[in-house]
């Protein structure tokens, strides 16, 4: 660490620093001495001490520079001959917008200035000029685009009055253009400025305006799922937004909602808990979801006959079963998936479709007693038969009509048949525990189903004890006891 008064000494100078390289800028036309120049203004406002004595005829002198290369962008966009004198301006271009990056950085004061001497409408103009344009070194282009995009989200970055400014110049026209880009950065700058300057007003222009920049943030995740910006557009505000959440869904392939449903699952099981906004929006997503659940079951099926493992639409629908999974465990949403219409009783069906249909001839659905290790599940169903008898459970805790429902549809002796070591079904004994305890608890008609089954030798015993129940004889009637105390929901 350098000394007090060597400190002193520096922030003293600090204008001058900047000043200097300002005059210099100013004394220089030949582009690689202007390179240099701007190159070391660059590096002195990386420095908090340099940006905040930045005076207002720095940014001007940028403006000049950079409204002359523009010039030159747009005589090369019509006259190809003109490509060939491009790449020093497009070098320029970038430095100048590094400049501005590092300018706007904890800086109000330099944000302000460069939007009142309209920076960003001269920026936004290269950024739609470097759409048309075709150059021969792609990567000058690219370097300018991707520096020009990172200024402008640093320049409205906490900046209610510039974001209003860029949003009337980007929307939709540029979002739409950069969010499809075939270069992941120019996609991941352009998450980061739709993500910094939306809002709940600005969220209703996506919905009402142009639901493709919506649908094209989500393409962008499903191709690259490490894009943080995208993720938390989708996280923060899309699914904030039901009817948008609904229309989006429509327009989508089916990889891409299964990425939806995927962001919707990190949603309610992520470690911040849901907001009564949140909850809102769920309550909505959960009679959606459950719908589009019940309309599509059967198209599970389909991956039991040879050559339909990777159908689309059914492994989409498996996933919608994860998501009601995932709903049903939360005691916000779950009441409302109780009282769903229908919603119990598909569950109860499809795994008796199931179930039938693994017992009818080897298929995906079929027992796989073999246990292979942590993350070796190949199944286009893993999980899916789980993921039924865990929903069931959910559906039937401390719910007596529920629990009456899957009497009336024998769906008891299903899921005790269903008992068993399943590779493609990781903890299937566990969610049946859960689902019969569920199923039994204050229930005693349910309870003496199980207690006669076991007397006939239709339950196993054994089994029975790893649930924690028990069977007995009290004056000549067989009962069903708990040896645990119940649990919640899961």
């Amino acid at each position: 660490m350098a000394a007090p008064s060597e400190e002193l000494d520096r922030v003293g100078t600090s204008s001058g620093l900047v000043e200097s390289a300002l005059m210099t800028l100013e004394a220089d036309n030949e582009p690689d001495k202007q390179l240099e120049r701007l190159q070391e203004l660059m590096g002195l406002l990386r420095e908090q001490r340099h940006r905040e004595t930045a005076s207002k005829q720095v940014f001007q002198d940028i403006k000049q520079i950079l409204t002359k290369s523009s010039h030159e962008v747009e005589l090369a966009c019509r006259e190809t001959g003109h490509l060939v004198y491009l790449d020093p301006h497009l070098q320029l271009i970038a430095e100048c917008f590094r400049c501005l990056r590092n300018a706007c950085v904890q800086c109000p004061g330099n944000q302000d200035m460069i939007r009142d001497l309209d920076l960003i409408g001269t920026s936004m103009k290269l950024m739609y000029l470097f759409q048309k344009l075709n150059v021969i070194k792609q990567e000058s282009k690219l370097t300018a685009f991707r520096c020009g995009l990172q200024f402008l989200g640093n320049a409205v970055a906490g900046n209610e009055a510039s974001q209003r400014i860029l949003w009337k110049d980007a929307f939709p026209d540029l979002f739409l253009a950069c969010l499809s880009y075939p270069d992941e950065k120019i996609v991941t700058y352009s998450c980061m400025i739709l993500f910094t300057c939306l809002n709940s007003e600005r969220l209703k222009d996506l919905q009402s305006r142009n639901l493709t920049i919506a649908l094209r943030v989500v393409e962008a995740y499903q191709k690259q799922a490490d894009a943080e910006w995208a993720f938390l557009i989708i996280s923060d505000y899309l699914l904030k937004i039901p009817e948008l959440v609904n229309s989006l869904y429509a327009k989508l392939s089916h990889q891409e909602r299964v990425t939806l449903l995927d962001l919707m699952i990190a949603k309610l099981v992520g470690d911040e808990p849901l907001t009564s906004e949140d909850i809102a929006a769920f309550l909505s997503h959960a009679g959606f979801v459950a719908s589009k659940f019940q309309e599509k079951c059967k198209s599970v099926l389909k991956l039991a006959s040879t050559g339909h493992s990777d159908d689309e639409e059914a492994l989409t629908t498996i996933r919608l079963l994860h998501v009601l999974c995932e709903m049903s465990a939360n005691c916000d949403l779950l009441p409302s998936l109780q009282a769903f219409p229908g919603l119990l009783k598909t569950a109860v069906e499809t795994l008796k479709m199931t179930h039938l249909a693994g017992r009818q001839t080897p298929n995906v659905f079929t027992t796989s007693p073999c246990v292979r290790g942590d993350g070796d599940i190949s199944s286009p169903v893993a999980g899916f038969k789980s993921y039924l008898i865990r929903l069931i459970g959910n559906l039937c805790y401390k719910d007596k009509n529920n629990q009456d429902k899957v009497y009336q549809l024998d769906g008891i002796p299903l899921i005790l048949d269903s008992c068993s070591i399943d590779d493609n079904n990781p903890f299937l004994n566990q969610w049946v525990v859960y689902a019969i305890r569920n199923l039994t608890e204050q229930n005693k008609r349910n309870q003496e189903l199980i207690a006669k089954m076991e007397n006939h030798g239709l339950a196993d015993t054994a089994m029975l004890k790893k649930m924690g129940l028990e069977v007995e004889q009290q004056d000549r009637k067989l009962t069903l006891r708990s040896t645990r105390k119940a649990s919640g929901g899961e």
